[in-house]
Order: C-alpha cells, then structure tokens, then sequence
C-alpha cells in the first residue's frame, strides 16, 4: 500500500474538502490491499501476488496520466511490491512478498525521521502544514509518533508472519493494516485537538 496520509488529515481538519472525494481516496488506497485479499481467497498467495503487482503498477499509471506526478509514498511502495512480489513468483518463496510491508513501512519510518534534521520542516508538516497551524515543537512530536506508527506496524507484520500461518498473515495484512491506521489517525486527531490554540478549536457561529 503506498498511502498519501495527508487527505487523512484533511477529512479532519478541512471541512472545506468534500468528503465523497476523500473517502474514494481511502478506497484507492487500500485497493491493493482488497485485491490481494480477494485474489488469495479465490486462488493462493502467488495469484495474490501477481495481482498486487498489477493493481499497483496501473494505480501508479493512473496517477501519473492524472495528475502528471507521483506520490512518493506510492512509488516506493509500488517499486517495491514489483521487486519483492518478483522476486516471490520466480523463486516460488512467499517469504519476499511477506516481508514487503515491513521494509516499506521502515523506510517510511526513517524517511520521516530524516526529516526531523533534513530539510526546514518535518514530513509531517509538509503534508498537513496548510490544513492546521501548530507550533514547531508540536509538529516535531507529531512526526515522531507516526515514526513510531511505521516501527510498530513493520514490527506487527513480522511478528505475524513467523507465529502464524499465511491464513492469518493476509488477514492481518487488510484488516490488521486498516484497523492501525484507523486508529493512528482518530488517536492524531484527539492529540491534535488538545494542541490547537483555543481560537482554531472553537467551532464558528
């Protein structure tokens, strides 16, 4: 899944936005995720991978034909998925494809962690930066909680694959992934709420 957080935060914090759009957002996001699911359901772990594969390389297609860039996030998810999911159809080994959204998300971790010292402004920042003001420091301690979001979930996929059968695994791949991001982002936003001065938390006559 290559995941574009910032309409997370602004189906929070920008009223302005619509919300059918964003949410169709969510759905193409997690697309690759249901695919995977249904494709393993209905054959086995190697049909489920040639399909993330191909949903992922048309989700990058579209987005470029779309918009004419591509989302980081997606990129590397997506290069990724075609390195690791290849490498798991040639050698027949599910463990590649297992360990896919690990690495993904301890890239993702380190990226955002760089960024607490590279560059003017956290990650964090840059995608939520002009949707809600919040003092330096605070955007800091944002970016690092969603650091420690990425461990964790890399953390749980591992976890999950060497205690569990693959039954298990690619439950927890959708419903386990999904479940942790619904989480992080009600959590964040309960956080950020806290955070807001007073006169950006007091709700308009």
């Amino acid at each position: 899944m290559g995941t574009d957080f910032g309409h997370y935060f602004r189906l929070r914090f920008a009223p302005n936005q619509v919300p059918l759009v964003e949410f169709m957002q969510f759905f193409f996001d997690f697309l690759p995720l249901i695919v995977f699911f249904a494709a393993y359901k209905l054959a086995d772990i190697y049909v489920a991978t040639a399909a993330i594969i191909v949903v992922m390389t048309a989700q990058i297609g579209f987005q470029w034909i779309k918009q004419r860039e591509i989302n980081r996030m997606l990129l590397i998810s997506g290069m990724l998925v075609l390195v690791f999911g290849g490498i798991t159809l040639l050698l027949r080994d599910r463990i590649f494809i297992q360990w896919k959204p690990t690495i993904v998300n301890w890239l993702f971790a380190a990226g955002f962690l760089a960024s607490q010292y590279i560059g003017e402004q956290p990650i964090i920042q840059r995608l939520m930066g002009e949707h809600i003001e919040l003092t330096r420091a605070v955007w800091r301690q944002l970016n690092l909680i969603w650091v420690a979001y990425f461990l964790a979930l890399g953390i749980a996929n591992i976890f999950v694959v060497y205690n569990f059968d693959e039954a298990t695994w690619v439950n927890f791949k959708l419903f386990g992934t999904l479940a942790f991001t619904v989480l992080m982002v009600l959590g964040q936003a309960l956080w950020i709420a806290g955070k807001l001065p007073k006169t950006e938390q007091a709700e308009p006559e």
